[in-house]
């Protein structure tokens, strides 16, 4: 079995033991589904599940089939994020050249191999470009929360989505034509955490790290989950150019980066008032409620990677 077959396989184990495992919970503790918390679980999970299948198929695809999924999810995120700005009239023009001129130009950027421009064009250019546009329309009303909301969303949605396909471009002496493996790398060990530090808050779980925030999220839960990532990481380094050692080391960046951005999209849901950031996989919330963690962890691992394993 290949190398990408085999992560394949293990993301499927990893899913298959998460569904026993919240099956057995409803079980043994609410059996007619009458548990919230067992049941928001098992909704995360399924959720997985439908993102893994797409994941596989693209990654089974290439790399036509990688940059045509996560074309698609920024899209989507894109529209769950912008749904709940603030915005006005002033900003149609704004809004049109987010979906219509940034996100198709930074995956070009990407399927060109201009990897300068990729990394420059949202951070600089567009932040520059998105305020001049919503100010040529000359309503200062709530101009600088429409604007900052706005950026977010675009490099929440665009700019760190699009770390995850340019994995497949960096140039890592010995590992040519394996990039697809970290995808599946990074993938597996940020859906390891999340999935335990879930269940592990869940089952031995006391102290909760913010509970204006979350009543999910515990100091126990997440250690554990982040001390399974290493783990997971660890034992998969023949998927990538790490060793062991670094494998454990880069899925400790990995999971931290996970908890810091389901910690953040969350306080930014709690501020708007909102429990998903959308219902688009029904009802288990929105592209952004699942891929969150995923969100803040590509362009800590794709920099990191690049850095040390990729030629300058």
């Amino acid at each position: 079995m290949t190398g990408l077959g085999t992560a394949l396989v293990g993301l499927g184990a990893i899913l298959v033991l998460a569904a026993i495992f919240g099956q057995l919970l409803r079980e043994a503790i609410a059996p007619d589904g009458s548990h919230p918390l067992i049941e928001t679980m098992n909704a995360r999970i399924a959720a997985w599940w439908a993102f893994a299948v797409l994941m596989a198929l693209a990654l089974l695809a290439g790399k036509a089939g990688v940059i045509g999924l996560f074309l698609l999810v920024s899209f989507s995120a894109l529209r769950e994020f912008l749904t709940l700005t603030t915005k006005s009239i002033a900003d149609h023009w704004t809004l049109a050249a987010s979906f219509f001129f940034v996100l198709p130009l930074q995956y070009l950027f990407l399927a060109a191999e201009w990897q300068s421009l990729m990394a420059l064009f949202v951070p600089v250019h567009v932040f520059l470009l998105l305020p001049v546009i919503s100010a040529l329309q000359g309503r200062p009303e709530q101009f600088l929360a429409r604007v900052a909301e706005t950026q977010w969303a675009v490099m929440i949605c665009i700019y760190c989505v699009s770390h995850v396909p340019a994995l497949l471009w960096l140039p890592i002496p010995g590992f040519e034509g394996r990039n697809l493996l970290l995808i599946a790398f990074l993938v597996l060990v940020v859906q390891t955490s999340d999935i335990a530090q879930f269940a592990i808050s869940r089952g031995i779980g006391r102290r909760l790290i913010a509970p204006a925030l979350s009543a999910s999220k515990t100091w126990e839960g997440t250690a554990g989950g982040i001390l399974m990532a290493v783990l997971v990481g660890g034992a998969l380094s023949w998927l990538t150019p790490f060793s062991p050692l670094q494998a454990m080391g880069m899925s400790l960046a990995l999971a931290l980066m996970g908890f810091f951005g389901d910690l953040v999209m969350t306080a930014i849901k709690r501020d708007k008032g909102v429990r998903d950031w959308g219902h688009l996989i029904a009802p288990h919330g929105g592209f952004l409620d699942r891929l969150d963690s995923v969100i803040f962890a590509a362009p800590i691992f794709y920099q990191l990677t690049r850095v040390f394993w990729a030629n300058p």
